[in-house]
């Protein structure tokens, strides 16, 4: 007998590719989670702000506003700012991540993602960590010889 009376966590997924967001909400509700979807920037936004997800998973490259400027209207917008944000991209992270950075992301995957890594950043995500490697710390400096007195 399951108990109803224990809600679960709720991902909203903005994906446009249909494939894609059939696959991902599969593994999620088969995981256990409530799933909603958003097909565009613009859903993305109005979704989130009626169905108030635990956390988003959001891909960058979307129709009618993309992921930076979806983080960017999330982050505007106090009901939703404080929601974990979770990216899965197929764009080169080597410029994508940094670009995300600003808006404090929980997690950056890229396409195709490993379930385990999946359902990974949305656990750390729902529990307010970061799956973001630190760059806070420099990296250490390389030695550089002073001059030489003889």
């Amino acid at each position: 007998m399951s108990d109803n009376s224990v809600s679960k966590p709720k991902v909203l997924i903005v994906e446009d590719d249909d494939e894609m967001r059939r696959g991902l909400t599969w593994r999620l509700q088969t995981s256990g989670y409530a799933v909603v979807h958003a097909p565009d920037g613009v859903a993305a936004i109005s979704v989130a702000r009626h169905e108030l997800p635990d956390v988003v998973l959001l891909d960058l490259g979307l129709p009618a506003g993309d992921g930076l400027t979806v983080l960017q209207r999330y982050a505007d917008l106090p009901e939703l700012s404080a929601i974990p944000v979770v990216v899965l991209t197929g764009r080169d992270p080597r410029t994508a991540e940094p670009a995300t950075r600003k808006f404090h992301v929980a997690g950056f995957l890229q396409k195709p993602v490993d379930n385990k890594d999946l359902l990974e950043a949305i656990e750390h995500a729902l529990r307010g960590e970061t799956t973001l490697p630190d760059t806070t710390t420099p990296a250490p400096e390389a030695f550089v010889p002073g001059p030489r007195f003889f």
